[in-house]
């Protein structure tokens, strides 16, 4: 592949991955939390990217909230735990009420709605149901990932004295088990980051440090969300 066909394939891939609605949410999101870091709360330029980015961002989640009712109701795996398989479908059911009631938090703050307290008390909501979707999702990729140790244990102890990273069903159960990993980081960030602006402990997550995990797990999604890349032809 000359050097002219990889730079149209580099191209390819990051116009792929630009028109993903997604993507641009997430890249917005990182430059809300850089700039949410970078004022620390404090009134000035970075401040008012900050707000105005997050009223940005509301117009990609409108009528998000579909995706998360079609995930509730989506079948779950049979040999799943009922336990795991409940705070699945309880975290679907927060994200979608999340997404449905952030509608009316964009209606309130662009003022086509004008009660300005209903509004405040409809994005304290949404945001108290965000912290319980990341809190489930902690739960539920601890839960997996107990389970993903457990089966790599027995296919381990199957494969004896064989080396066991040329086993192709143990490659793809420890790919499994960083992904989760990545996954479990990231939830347990952006819980931090609800509370942070809920304010439930404002003396220990700051609207600096809030800024801070909220920009690393913006950069984790934007990581997550990269298309494969084109592997070159042989000539």
């Amino acid at each position: 592949m000359s050097t002219l066909d990889a730079t149209r394939a580099e191209l390819a891939l990051l116009i792929l991955y630009l028109n993903k609605a997604e993507a641009r949410d997430k890249i917005c999101r990182a430059i809300q939390y850089g700039a949410k870091f970078v004022s620390a709360g404090q009134p000035g330029p970075a401040q008012n990217v900050d707000k105005t980015t997050s009223l940005a961002r509301k117009v990609f989640r409108l009528l998000k909230f579909v995706n998360g009712l079609h995930s509730l109701i989506s079948p779950t795996p049979k040999d799943a735990p009922i336990h795991l398989t409940l705070l699945g479908k309880s975290k679907d059911a927060l994200v979608a009420m999340f997404l449905f009631l952030d509608q009316f938090v964009w209606l309130g703050r662009t003022g086509i709605y004008e009660n300005k307290e209903r509004t405040e008390l409809i994005a304290r909501l949404s945001m108290y149901c965000w912290l319980g979707s990341t809190v489930c999702t902690s739960l539920v990729e601890l839960g997996e990932l107990g389970r993903l140790s457990e089966s790599m244990k027995k296919l381990e102890a199957e494969l004896k004295n064989k080396n066991k990273y040329e086993n192709e069903q143990y490659r793809a159960k420890l790919k499994k088990s960083n992904e989760r990993t990545v996954a479990l980081v990231k939830a347990g960030l952006d819980t931090l980051v609800a509370i942070g602006l809920l304010q439930l402990a404002p003396n220990k997550i700051t609207p600096r440090v809030t800024g801070a995990f909220g920009f690393i797990t913006s950069i984790i999604t934007c990581y997550q969300l990269l298309p494969a890349p084109v592997k070159p032809k042989s000539t």
